[in-house]
């Protein structure tokens, strides 16, 4: 089902994601806030695991999930989106950019964040971090994605909200 706050929020793109119980609340996540949520093969997982419908709960209804053989797929299906990359190694904070619906929020698989050749190919302002303390190496992939979709949900006035 495609809700009509999906064309006025930045879409939500996993590549590889390896963990079901991510990618279920990052399910929930997207039925909540009515983004697009595109899941790029191959994954860790089959989209009817347990496990992930455990975190999705019943939400899997409310979602609008796509999934794709490769990142060029979506990128031919998608070519007017903007793709910002989200990498403990990006040097643009998450909330100093101006988001849009025409953005691709990308995240990485948990156990290895996105490809650093994908990354050499993005300009660098397009390689948001999310700040942390030193030292340490990543936020959960579930707990990245919300931070970030709320920003962006945030400065686009929360279209489809109630209160």
């Amino acid at each position: 089902m495609l809700t009509p706050e999906a064309n006025r929020l930045p879409h939500v793109l996993l590549y590889e994601p390896e963990i079901p119980p991510n990618t279920g609340n990052i399910i929930r996540l997207c039925a909540n806030t009515g983004a697009l949520l595109h899941l790029i093969e191959p994954m860790g997982f089959v989209l009817d695991d347990k496990r992930l419908r455990r975190a999705g709960l019943d939400y899997h209804e409310w979602a609008n999930v796509k999934t794709w053989p490769n990142l060029d797929a979506y990128r031919a299906q998608y070519p007017q989106q903007r793709l910002l990359a989200v990498e403990t190694s990006g040097t643009q904070r998450h909330s100093d950019v101006t988001f849009s619906a025409t953005d691709t929020l990308m995240l990485g698989p948990e156990t290895r964040g996105l490809p650093q050749a994908l990354l050499d190919e993005m300009p660098a302002e397009n390689i948001l971090r999310l700040p942390m303390l030193p030292n340490r190496r990543s936020l959960n992939l579930s707990n990245a994605t919300a931070i970030i979709v709320f920003e962006a949900w945030r400065q686009l006035d929360f279209p489809g909200a109630s209160g």
